[in-house]
């Protein structure tokens, strides 16, 4: 039913566990000056890059043609051409390239354009050692991100946990078991593992094998059986012509059964027979026909409490119960909230086309310390707001620290406990803060999108906080000197200060 040999065995050596450490990734450098370039490509190496070196843009059309790279360094003056006009067009052929720039006049405008527009980074020269190691370092890091997005293998591997998970995923894609059953709470990422599975099986095959995923849940019960086994014509009231249905879909692919444990009772002893015998008939239909793929279902219930409870089918649930993968909370593997937190923010910042800011350390600390009840879904939540509240071009993020507080804020265990409260202590008042900085003005925020208000009102506060000074509220905004500067000439209402420094 699935591929076996030594083929397989491969593939998992490459792709089933990598934490930190990445396969090489192929970098094309396009430097003119011989001696920088060498220095370049040892660096590149030295962070396990194989690179390419081309002194103008006509060599590194020529290599582009015959080959793709992982990645792209770009000095912006060549003899040919400027590497300014290059990145348009790479990205025109590959939006989602990760480029570095290049150049030894920086020009300010240029880079905030070509950061709009999806540039990964733009450096100065003379580049120290440290800081191009630091952004192959990250670059690496996108890689292997979108390594995972493209080859629909998303899990993050960086815990014990996550790892028996990844030990067992591979057991059942090695030996072709026919059915999984993922367990774990909402949000945890049962539908993540039901993909690495599906790559993992399939192999090079996966993106052309079918993966179909069914949410029990959302399903009206008055159709479940025609959607998942399909339908003939005039099987029921509407139906002008034969339907193929989900599991005639899957064909000899991946069929996802989420939620299972909310199929209602009369329905769960069609499915039980069709994962029994293999085999299904589609409403209105007298011939059998055969399934040859594999199902994941997965659940958020404890199935042998509903079973006992008489909500669910024991027999489907000792049926489901032969090859069981529990995904643990987020709470169980904090040690991979780093590195699962850094790509949330890429796929983010690629959904909305913009540059990934980075976390703070003491923020990713946070982060671990904070119990995440809704899981990975929780995290994203708040990456995203958080995201949408930072400046396009800030390096760091700006996280919701204020709602991470009051989410991880202890909540009292009984109400009816009476706690005698400490004789109160009258606090003196607080030093009076010597601001000009005039009231935010609701009437402008108020007529702006809502991503600007959004840039507005932050501005404004960090003013307040660095009581007028422009450089202290560029530090807390994350953004350079510059990039505030160009924000005030645009609302000029928040530059009601004297201080500019």
């Amino acid at each position: 039913m699935f591929p076996k040999g030594k083929d397989r065995t491969t593939l998992f050596s490459m792709t089933a566990i990598q934490s930190n450490s990445g396969r090489p990734f192929s970098c094309l450098l396009v430097e003119d000056e011989p001696a920088f370039a060498e220095m370049l490509a040892g660096l590149v190496r030295e962070e396990g890059g194989d690179p390419t070196a081309c002194s103008n843009l006509a060599a590194a059309r020529n290599q582009l043609a015959h080959r793709s790279f992982d990645l792209v360094v770009l000095d912006n003056h060549l003899p040919d051409g400027r590497g300014f006009d290059f990145y348009f067009e790479l990205a025109k052929r590959n939006p989602a390239q990760t480029i570095v720039v290049l150049t030894g006049l920086p020009e300010l405008s240029d880079a905030v354009q070509l950061t709009r527009h999806g540039l990964f980074d733009y450096l100065a020269k003379p580049v120290s050692v440290s800081a191009f190691t630091e952004c192959l370092q990250r670059a690496r890091t996108r890689l292997r991100y979108l390594r995972a997005d493209q080859s629909a293998d998303e899990l993050v591997v960086d815990s014990g946990p996550m790892r028996e998970v990844a030990e067992s995923l591979q057991q059942a894609a090695r030996h072709g078991v026919a059915t999984v059953l993922l367990t774990g709470e909402t949000g945890s990422g049962k539908d993540v593992a039901a993909r690495a599975l599906h790559r993992w099986t399939f192999g090079d095959k996966a993106d052309s094998t079918p993966y179909i995923a069914v949410n029990c849940a959302s399903m009206p019960a008055d159709m479940f059986e025609a959607e998942l086994f399909g339908s003939e014509r005039g099987a029921y009231t509407g139906a002008d012509k034969a339907r193929e249905g989900l599991v005639g879909a899957t064909k000899n692919g991946t069929l996802f059964l989420d939620e299972i444990g909310e199929i209602p009772l009369p329905l769960q002893a069609k499915l039980l027979r069709f994962l029994e015998a293999r085999e299904y008939r589609s409403l209105g239909s007298t011939s059998t026909k055969q399934f040859a793929g594999r199902v994941v279902a997965a659940t958020n219930r404890d199935l042998k409490t509903e079973s006992d409870a008489g909500r669910f089918r024991a027999d489907l649930w000792y049926r489901l119960d032969s090859f069981v993968i529990r995904m643990p909370p987020l709470r169980e593997r904090r040690d991979e909230i780093p590195t699962l937190a850094q790509r949330l923010i890429e796929q983010l910042a690629s959904k909305y086309g913009r540059r990934a800011p980075r976390l703070k350390a003491e923020e990713l600390r946070s982060l671990a310390a904070y119990d995440f009840p809704g899981n990975v879904r929780e995290l994203r939540n708040l990456l995203e707001r958080s995201l949408l509240r930072t400046p396009p071009d800030a390096v760091w993020l700006a996280l919701d620290l204020a709602w991470l507080e009051r989410s991880a804020a202890p909540r009292p265990t009984s109400p009816a406990v009476s706690i005698p409260s400490p004789t109160p202590v009258t606090p003196p008042p607080p030093a009076p803060v010597a601001t000009s900085i005039p009231p935010l003005a609701p009437q402008s925020a108020r007529t702006l999108p809502p991503l600007e208000a959004q840039e507005y009102e932050m501005i404004h506060k960090a003013l307040v906080e660095a009581n007028g000074g422009i450089r202290r509220a560029a530090e807390r905004l994350g953004i350079s000197h510059q990039a505030l500067l160009r924000r005030l000439q645009k609302w000029p209402e928040l530059r009601g200060t004297t201080e500019t420094t």
